[in-house]
C-alpha cells in the first residue's frame, strides 16, 4: 500500500490545469458563432465542455487516489468491455452515425465514443501483459505477436466504424509500448512497414481517403471541396501572425472553417493567439510528455513504467497527429487535440489517464513527502 501523504507530481497537475483552462476558453471562442446559429446560444458548446471537464476532473482525482496496481486485476475485464462496446456501436439502431462514422453510443446529442475508452483499456491491458513478458520480447511469436494481435483486433473494430484517426493513435501507442517493453528493432521496423502497406490499402479502398491525400498534396487545386478545410485552417494560422488577432477576434470561425471547436481548434487558437500562443500550448504539451516519461522511468515496477509510457505516448501521438493535420503537414484525419478540442469522451478519458499518471508519480522513487 502506498503512502497517501506523498505528493503528486505538481508539474503534471499544473500543466494539465493550464491546458484544460485554455481548452475551455478556446472551445467557447471557436464555437460561439456556430453555437448561436445552430442553438441560439453562444455558450452551448462551452457549457457542455465545462460539464465534461468537471466530470473529467472528478475522474482524474479518483484515478489519482486509486492504487494503479489494482488495475492489473481489472485489465482483462476492461479489454473485454472495450471490445463489447466497440461491437455494440456497430449495431444499426444502437450506434449513432455522425459525419459518416458510426462511432457513438448515447441519446440524441449526448453520446460517448467507445473507441476513446478502448484506447485507455488497451494501454492498461498491454502494460499488464508486457510487464510479465520481458523475457519473451526477443521472440517474434511468443513476445511480439500476442500484444500486437490484441491491438489489431481493436483497430479492426474501430475501422469498421470507420475511424482511421483513432486507429492510427492506437497503433502508434502500441508501437511505443512495444519499444518500451524491449521489442527488437527489426520487429518494430517490420510492423512499421506492414502498417504503411495497410495504410495504402485502406486509402485505396476508400475514395474519400484518397481525396484527402490528393488535397494534402495540393489543397489549392481543390479549394471548394477536398482542400477547403485545410486551406481555411492555413488562412487562420497565417492571419494570426506573431501575436494573433486577439482572443475572440477570429474571422475563420464565422462559418468559414467547418466545426472549428473540434479537430481544428488549434487553427483558431493560432489565429487569435498567434504563433506565440501556439508555441506556448505546444510547450505545455512537451512538458507534460516529459513529466509523463519521467514518471515511467522512475516508476516502482514494470507495470507502472509501461502504463505511464502508454498514457504519455497516447497523448504525444494524438498531439502530433492533430497539429500535423491543421498545419497541413500530414493528410487530414479526424482526431482531437487533447484537453483543447471539444469532445466529452476524449476529454474525460484523457483526464482519467492523467489521474493514473499522478497515482504512479506519487509512488515513484523520486516522490517526496
Amino acid at each position: 500500500m502506498f503512502d497517501r501523504h506523498i505528493r503528486f507530481d505538481i508539474v503534471i497537475v499544473l500543466v494539465t490545469v493550464l491546458l484544460l483552462g485554455i481548452g475551455l476558453m478556446m472551445v467557447h471562442s471557436a464555437s460561439s458563432v456556430l453555437s448561436q446559429q445552430k442553438f441560439h446560444d453562444p455558450f452551448f458548446y462551452a457549457k457542455r465542455q465545462l460539464m465534461w471537464a468537471v466530470l473529467g476532473v472528478v475522474a482524474m482525482i479518483l484515478a489519482a487516489n486509486y492504487d494503479y496496481h489494482k488495475l492489473r486485476a481489472l485489465a482483462p475485464k476492461l479489454m473485454v468491455a472495450a471490445f463489447l462496446f466497440l461491437l455494440l456501436v456497430l449495431i444499426p439502431g444502437v450506434g449513432q452515425n455522425r459525419g459518416g462514422s458510426q462511432a457513438w453510443l448515447g441519446l440524441g446529442s449526448f453520446g460517448i465514443q467507445p473507441s476513446e475508452f478502448a484506447k485507455l483499456a488497451l494501454i492498461v491491458f498491454l502494460a499488464h501483459y508486457l510487464a510479465d513478458a520481458k523475457d519473451k520480447m526477443d521472440s517474434f511469436w511468443r513476445g511480439f505477436v500476442p500484444p500486437l494481435s490484441m491491438a489489431l483486433v481493436a483497430v479492426l473494430l474501430i475501422m469498421l466504424e470507420p475511424d482511421l484517426g483513432q486507429s492510427v493513435v492506437i497503433m502508434g501507442t502500441t508501437i511505443i509500448l512495444l519499444f518500451a517493453a524491449g521489442a527488437r528493432w527489426r520487429h518494430l521496423l517490420g510492423l512499421f512497414s506492414l502498417g504503411m502497406a495497410a495504410f495504402v490499402g485502406l486509402v485505396a479502398v476508400a475514395p474519400y481517403r484518397m481525396d484527402r491525400i490528393v488535397a494534402f498534396i495540393d489543397p489549392w487545386k481543390y479549394p471548394l471541396n477536398e482542400g477547403y478545410q485545410i486551406i481555411q485552417s492555413l488562412y487562420a494560422l497565417g492571419s494570426g501572425g506573431l501575436v494573433g488577432l486577439g482572443l475572440g477576434h477570429s474571422q475563420q470561425k464565422f462559418l468559414y472553417l467547418p466545426e472549428p471547436q473540434t479537430d481544428f481548434v488549434f487553427s483558431i487558437l493560432g489565429e487569435e493567439l498567434g504563433f506565440l500562443g501556439g508555441v506556448t500550448v505546444l510547450a505545455l504539451f512537451a512538458v507534460l510528455v516529459w513529466r509523463g516519461f519521467r514518471t515511467a522511468m522512475f516508476a516502482p515496477d514494470e507495470f507502472g513504467s509501461l502504463l505511464s509510457a502508454g498514457i504519455t505516448g497516447m497523448i504525444a501521438v494524438q498531439v502530433l497527429i492533430n497539429v500535423g493535420v491543421v498545419t497541413g503537414s500530414i493528410p487530414a484525419t479526424g482526431i482531437t487535440l487533447p484537453f483543447i478540442s471539444f469532445g466529452g469522451s476524449s476529454l474525460t478519458l484523457m483526464l482519467t489517464g492523467v489521474g493514473i499518471l499522478l497515482n504512479i508519480s506519487r509512488q515513484s522513487v523520486y516522490a517526496v513527502a
